[in-house]
């Protein structure tokens, strides 16, 4: 079966919409003519601008009028007549979208609410041992086939014109911070992480606005007198092209990490409360895993908490640097 007009749903966090581009790949490998189009939650449609695969980028506002907004959506999308609707999502607002879309053809998961709409369904299960891209691929292989396509984005001319000016000497990058407390490398364990980088070698401690202040406390504690504070300087595209000329991207279990897989970036990923084998691994060539195995509470969540269920936090605190 083909499909001319493809409508993808991901409006889930940052990294999940990194990881939808996985799919933006395939299905333009495999119908190199078709439309298409993605919907993501507003805050993440700078990762698909200028995107050459892509026709349209919807947004859904989740935080002024949810409820209005979604249906107001749904109107728009029938307008659009996509004869190809792909949920990556499990919640009732995706399944009501896909369900009532007006496409003839309606692939999501088994667990949405909604699935007895669709016509494809899948299981998702994050205890497989499969990543979350080949989850994604799952859901179109009825029309395509079963091999997997890694997760891409394209930064404008302009954005790597940007960053030429931060490659002129060796540098590595630093995401430091987690919207979960227990995703996130304690800031005594970033700070010891800069004490071993080469003095030669620049840190640029990245993230966005709300992270200069952790930023800054790492600055000011450690010793690595090159270091520089570039919390909300550079936008996700720019800081994706930047990561394929740093010597190491260190990151959390956070947006940063599929950012890095997007760009087939060096990089360390540090898990802490989380494990790989939930599916949302690094996918670079040259990556690194570092992790407390031998803690009985791992994982002690899917997605992280504001603090350690166990008051000790010893992901993080005994993670060796």
């Amino acid at each position: 079966m083909r499909y001319n007009n493809i409508l993808i749903i991901q409006t889930a966090f940052i990294g999940d919409a990194i990881l939808a581009s996985s799919l933006l790949e395939k299905l333009h490998n495999n119908l190199p003519t078709a439309q298409i189009s993605i919907l993501v939650r507003k805050g993440n449609e700078s990762l698909y601008q200028q995107h050459p695969f892509l026709k349209e980028v919807l947004v859904w506002n989740k935080q002024k009028k949810k409820m209005a907004q979604l249906f107001k959506l749904l109107f728009k999308i029938r307008k659009k007549n996509y004869d190809c609707v792909i949920n990556c999502q499990r919640f009732a607002s995706s399944g009501l979208l896909t369900s009532f879309s007006g496409a003839k053809h309606k692939a999501g998961y088994k667990q949405n609410p909604f699935s007895f709409f669709f016509n494809t369904t899948v299981k998702h299960s994050l205890g497989e041992g499969l990543h979350e891209i080949e989850r994604y691929n799952q859901l179109i292989e009825d029309f395509t086939d079963t091999i997997v396509f890694k997760p891409k984005l394209y930064a404008s001319p302009s954005d790597l014109t940007l960053i030429k000016k931060y490659t002129e000497k060796p540098f590595v990058l630093m995401a430091v911070a987690s919207a979960w407390f227990t995703k996130q490398l304690p800031t005594l364990k970033w700070i010891e992480l800069c004490n071993t980088i080469n003095s030669n070698t620049t840190i640029y401690l990245i993230g966005g606005p709300d992270d200069h202040s952790i930023c800054e406390t790492i600055l000011t504690g450690t010793r690595h007198q090159n270091t520089l504070n570039m919390a909300g300087k550079l936008t996700l595209l720019q800081t994706f092209a930047l990561m394929p000329f740093a010597e190491m991207n260190y990151v959390n279990d956070s947006a940063p990490l599929h950012l890095a897989s997007a760009a087939n970036a060096k990089v360390t990923a540090f898990f802490l409360s989380t494990v790989p084998s939930f599916g949302f691994g690094p996918l670079s060539e040259n990556s690194t895993i570092k992790e407390v195995r031998t803690l009985k509470c791992r994982p002690c969540g899917v997605h992280g908490y504001k603090e350690c269920p166990q008051q000790h936090f010893k992901c993080g605190l005994e993670m060796v640097i």
